[in-house]
């Protein structure tokens, strides 16, 4: 048996690491990050917000399960590289439609396996997140390196344009995925796709929604030209401050609809109110962030996918807005309100997929913030 293909991932401060290739035999450059959760690996991968990252899962077999259609959270893979433990090219389970191994080649995503994933992790919570490239075959470790120190920095990149749809459509089919009732729309919302989530359209469904998903570039006159009753703001990759054009188009829709933002949507609302957004240090990616909402003392674990955070000093300066939820292990800003306005919005993953179902409530939250303003 032939020995299988070596693959190198190469740090910008010069860590190497070497392993087995597999996936797509090309290179791939980008932020490293690493996500803790246990499961969910496929919605990770077809996640648009981790577009221009490459992805070490710390759970260490992956691709046990296979892939299946149902579980993409998005039509295709922006990431830019996989870095695993142990490789499963194996996959055992009924839902099971394609190996891992195949699907990554087949969407052009390079993959290592065989790496110390411990060693690696403890390096980017040491360092901080960096970049690197991940190349398979034998490669001059020194040039990998060179190359991974002068890729340019997450902070200043505006993702968003490379994942949002090209055209406004239609969602309303729930988290049943078509099985049993469909439930009845009592609301339009206009989405503005920073590059959604597919769960996310399917928990707006399930609380009652028709939405109208819109390209991030969208004017707020033409948002509004739909007529709706709210305005949410979706998920995405990269620096919030870099879509310049974003806080524009959202300060011009607050106070004319109520505005529900998750993730780089409340990066992008916090911008359009004032705030100010800084780079973490090595990122909240994973299905196990304990969060306080602060009025209740509650504490939920949260699914969570972000570099950046709004300034929490900034918010605190804004008599128009509250901090709601912060974090438990670094007390970063992970939700907020407006005082007056029908305005909210939440730094993690409410929608989860992977991750805890805690704060689900959010999407009914929205509706009733809708149902309210129209009283």
């Amino acid at each position: 048996m032939s020995s299988p293909p070596v693959a190198t991932l190469a740090l910008a401060d010069g860590t190497l690491y070497r392993g087995e290739a597999f996936g797509a035999d090309v290179e791939g450059a980008g932020e490293i990050v690493f996500h803790t959760g246990m499961t969910g690996y496929q919605e990770i991968l077809t996640d648009p917000s981790y577009a221009g990252q490459i992805v070490c899962m710390t759970y260490p077999e992956i691709g046990n399960v296979g892939v299946n259609p149902e579980d993409e959270e998005s039509a295709g893979l922006v990431l830019r590289g996989f870095v695993v433990r142990d490789h499963v090219d194996f996959p055992s389970s009924w839902r099971s439609r394609e190996s891992l191994q195949r699907y990554l080649e087949r969407h052009g995503v390079p993959g290592i396996s065989g790496i110390d994933t411990r060693a690696l992790v403890r390096r980017l919570r040491t360092a901080g997140a960096m970049n690197g490239v991940l190349a398979h075959g034998e490669r001059d470790p020194r040039e990998l390196a060179a190359q991974a120190h002068d890729l340019p920095s997450m902070a200043g990149q505006n993702l968003v344009d490379e994942v949002t749809c090209s055209e406004p459509y239609t969602w309303n089919e729930g988290t049943d995925w078509g099985v049993g009732t469909r439930p009845t729309p009592r609301y339009r919302i206009v989405a503005y796709d920073y590059g959604i989530k597919r769960n996310i359209l399917r928990m707006l469904a399930n609380a009652g929604f028709e939405t109208t998903v819109v390209p991030a570039h969208t004017p707020a006159p033409e948002a509004l030209a739909y007529d709706p009753d709210g305005i949410f703001l979706s998920n995405g990759p990269g620096d919030p401050f870099a879509v310049r054009y974003a806080p524009g188009i959202v300060r011009d829709l607050i106070g004319s609809k109520p505005i529900f933002g998750i993730c780089l949507g409340h990066q992008i609302l916090g911008l359009a109110l004032g705030a100010t957004r800084t780079k973490l240090r090595f990122g909240h990616h994973g299905a196990n962030q304990p969060a306080r909402e602060l009025q209740s003392g509650r504490v939920m674990i949260t699914s969570e996918n972000h570099g950046f955070a709004l300034d929490a000093d900034a918010l605190a300066a804004n008599e128009d807005l509250e901090v709601t939820h912060v974090n438990l292990n670094d007390s970063c800003v992970e939700g907020m309100r407006h005082r007056s306005l029908p305005i909210f919005s939440v730094q993690y993953h409410p929608e989860a997929s992977p991750g805890p179902h805690d704060t689900s409530y959010l999407f009914q939250h929205f509706r009733e913030l809708i149902e309210s303003s129209r009283a």
